[in-house]
């Protein structure tokens, strides 16, 4: 996603966006925009994970892949300030590089820090100084070994998302354990432009968030 809200809903204070810098807009928004002067926010739109819910008590397994971890960090940091509400938290996360990682201080010191959670990070390629494993997402995560008894929240690259998915139905999950994010050609947000559907889905108002086996049901268009 290009504008991630990435705090919690339980920080009451402010909101944290993460915005990824690929046009004249977002260039403003990174060079231009100066401390104090006002933007107007749109959203959000849409449904989201169902963390109040179906999330529950369960044990949790995120998979992410360069910004990917944006959305994800806002259900992460809700989770661990309702702490007792889930089970484990297991965190998958791969970049290019050491450098390309999303708020590397939080995944090294603060997550693993808490009740349950485990962090696991990984590197396109090798670097000097890294220390951690050096592989693609989806072979790592067949050689963490998770066992299928956990619920997935999967955030990334459409190519990452294909490919985690087979690697964790080899694994033994099924489809239905595994939510994930679309953000196909979005436009106004409230399903009046058409540019989002797919089949009598519409990834504005029906999703972003899906389970797997929901996607199964689309015509194959994303």
């Amino acid at each position: 996603a290009i504008f991630s809200i990435t705090s919690s809903p339980t920080n009451e204070k402010y909101m944290e966006f993460s915005i990824k810098r690929c046009g004249s807009i977002t260039n403003f928004l990174h060079f231009d925009i100066e401390p104090g002067q006002q933007i107007a926010v749109r959203g959000p739109y849409g449904n989201h994970f169902p963390v109040e819910d179906k999330l529950k008590g369960k044990d949790l397994l995120f998979i992410a892949g360069g910004i990917g971890l944006a959305p994800l960090r806002s259900v992460i940091n809700y989770m661990l300030d309702k702490r007792d509400d889930y089970g484990s938290i297991d965190v998958v996360y791969g970049a290019r590089s050491k450098e390309d990682f999303v708020r590397y201080d939080e995944l090294t010191n603060v997550w693993p820090s808490q009740k349950n959670t485990r962090v696991h990070l990984t590197i396109d390629r090798a670097q000097e100084g890294w220390t951690g494993n050096v592989g693609f997402v989806p072979n790592f995560l067949k050689d963490l070994k998770f066992t299928p008894d956990k619920t997935v929240l999967l955030c990334g690259p459409p190519i990452m998302i294909k490919l985690c998915l087979a690697a964790l139905i080899e694994m033994g999950f099924e489809k239905k354990q595994v939510y994930t994010t679309l953000e196909l050609r979005m436009k106004c947000g409230v399903g009046k432009c058409g540019r989002c559907n797919i089949g009598k889905k519409y990834v504005c108002k029906d999703g972003p968030v899906f389970t797997c086996d929901e996607l199964d049901e689309m015509p194959d268009e994303y």
